[in-house]
């Protein structure tokens, strides 16, 4: 009899469930929920264009919507049945950590605070803790340089302890009232299980390892002492922190009664620890030593797996190397870039003549694909939404060089496009440097299927063949594997995520080859880039131009606040 998994992904704007055979691999029902709130599910403020919100009741809503969805439609395919369903997975964008009070509740569920920005979950794009991001940067690298050295070298505005931070210089009030922070990715679980309650609470080690510092050599989480330092108040926020955290092999409880009459799924099935949309991401393309997994979407991340045996060097400008954060038995390694998709949908929507109503990126496409590579005299800078890896600066911003009277929005949307993949060859050659062979690029996520010009400059320009996973919903197949893992293979899953691997995962017959003559073009333009890419973006380079991106942030800055 066939036994089935259901996966739980939460995206930036909608959540998607998806439920998969076992066996095979065979995705039998899905159903997307798009959240309410906001512009496209994202709560903005107009003045603070570093602002990134999400409120919470979309979260429990989606689940419902989603699941019985799913559902839905899985129940079409002959021989499915809800009651098969064995185990559930949960992923979710981060780091997405929100304010709970002692019971668990967030705050933005109390009348105290419903009209509040601050008590709502904080997305993973929200910058406005860029201070605190540098203050936390200054006072590990004094006191805690371990602490920086497992994380790159730098902590990130998009991270944990910097948005907590900034809350406190936001609104007091809900600083104040959170008894402690919680992320999504642990948030969702612990609502399936009934587990909300902050000493029942598991939390996972993909974001406390890479989002929050939390290390086993430093007994968890970062010390109570150092916090103290940045802000006493953050030393009663350490206090709520357990010492233990979770790979998703681990299950965090079974499925509630509410929550499966609420569903439609059977109660008491395993929940498995979570993790983030790109490391289950990484699961569901079939991540192993020596592949890269490229999950390309609004932003992209590049996941890697080393054997816990293999002695790594901390490497500068990744977001983390942690144990198990990946798979249990090997080191995760993070990487990414804060804006791709977001880039090309900006270009579409606000710059381009016509936008969508022009034909949009399906017309931009095919202008851009009868260029040839260094036609257009254009270079541009990826970094419309700060630089996530390497250089871990969310202060930058995007540029764009060799504008003339003649330049077309054609030939600035391949630009654009050649930019994400040189800031993606960046990333390929930091691994490489320190020991992290890649042998395979596996690419997943909606622009690795729906435009094959943009995955054949990325072939180009790594000068690599890439190769597109077999699922559109990766994320959410990975977040089903995990699934089918807790429930074990006495209930029909898997005792191990190799053997889900093998059994669940593959990638398409097409693969994209690397042409000689672009390869050789764009070997010459990533040069060009590289001196950009230094003179703006760091400050040792000997013709540094570091400040210019700052100052005119400062000045926008200062001019909306008048």
């Amino acid at each position: 009899m066939a036994k089935f998994a259901i996966g739980l992904d939460y995206g930036t704007n909608s959540v998607r469930a998806l439920i998969v055979n076992v066996a095979t691999g065979a995705e039998v029902g899905a159903s997307v929920w798009n959240y309410a709130h906001g512009e496209a599910g994202i709560i903005l403020d107009p003045r603070q264009p570093d602002l990134a919100r999400q409120h919470p009741a979309d979260y429990l809503t989606g689940i419902e919507r989603a699941v019985r969805g799913a559902l839905a439609a899985a129940q079409k395919v002959k021989g499915f049945k809800a009651s098969d369903v064995i185990g559930i997975g949960v992923d979710t964008t981060g780091s997405t950590p929100l304010p709970v009070d002692e019971r668990g509740e967030p705050l933005a569920f109390s009348k105290a605070f419903a009209k509040t920005p601050a008590a709502l979950a904080w997305l993973w794009k929200d910058h406005t803790g860029h201070a605190e991001a540098a203050a936390i940067t200054a006072k590990a690298a004094q006191l805690k340089p371990e602490y920086l050295a497992k994380c790159g070298g730098t902590y990130s505005s998009e991270w944990f302890w910097s948005k907590i931070l900034h809350a406190k210089a936001e609104s007091p009030a809900v600083f104040k009232a959170a008894h402690t922070w919680v992320e999504l990715a642990d948030w969702i679980p612990a609502v399936l299980t009934g587990t909300t309650f902050p000493t029942q609470l598991k939390r996972c080690i993909c974001a406390a390892g890479h989002k929050a510092m939390f290390n086993v050599a430093w007994g968890g989480y970062p010390s109570e002492d150092f916090l103290s330092a940045l802000d006493p108040a953050l030393a009663r926020v350490r206090r709520t922190l357990p010492a233990v955290a979770y790979d998703v092999g681990d299950a965090v409880g079974g499925l509630t009664a509410e929550w499966a009459e609420r569903t439609g799924l059977p109660a008491g099935i395993p929940v498995a620890a979570g993790a983030f949309d790109a490391h289950l991401g990484g699961v569901g393309s079939g991540i192993a030593p020596g592949v890269l997994v490229k999950i390309i979407g609004t932003s992209t991340c590049d996941m890697a797996v080393a054997p816990l045996a293999q002695k790594l060097p901390d490497i500068p400008g990744l977001c983390g190397i942690v144990p198990e954060s990946i798979l249990p038995g090997y080191y995760g390694l993070e990487a990414g870039q804060s804006a791709v998709g977001d880039i090309f949908n900006w270009f579409v929507n606000r710059i381009a003549p016509g936008g969508a109503q022009a034909g949009g990126h399906a017309a931009l496409t095919a202008g851009a694909e009868q260029l040839q590579p260094g036609e257009s005299g254009l270079l541009a800078l990826d970094w419309n939404n700060g630089n996530r890896t390497v250089l871990v600066d969310q202060r930058l911003t995007g540029a764009l060089l060799g504008l003339t009277l003649h330049t077309t929005p054609a030939e600035i949307y391949r630009a654009l496009i050649e930019a994400t993949a040189f800031g993606a060859r960046v990333i390929v050659e930091r691994m490489e440097e320190y020991g992290v062979p890649i042998k395979r690029v596996i690419n997943c996520g909606g622009i690795s299927v729906k435009n094959p010009m943009v995955m054949q400059i990325y072939a180009d320009v790594l000068n690599r063949p890439l190769e597109i996973s077999r699922s559109t919903q990766t994320c959410a197949l990975g977040a089903a594997m995990a699934g089918a893992v807790v429930a074990g293979k006495a209930a029909g899953g898997h005792a191990s995520f190799a053997a889900a691997t093998k059994a669940m995962t593959g990638v398409l017959a097409k693969r994209f080859t690397p042409l000689a003559r672009n390869a050789k073009v764009y070997e010459q333009l990533y040069r060009l880039y590289k001196r950009l890419h230094d003179a703006f973006g760091t400050r040792d380079y000997a013709e540094s131009q570091f400040v210019v991106m700052k100052e005119l942030l400062a000045l926008r800055d200062a001019a909306r606040r008048e």
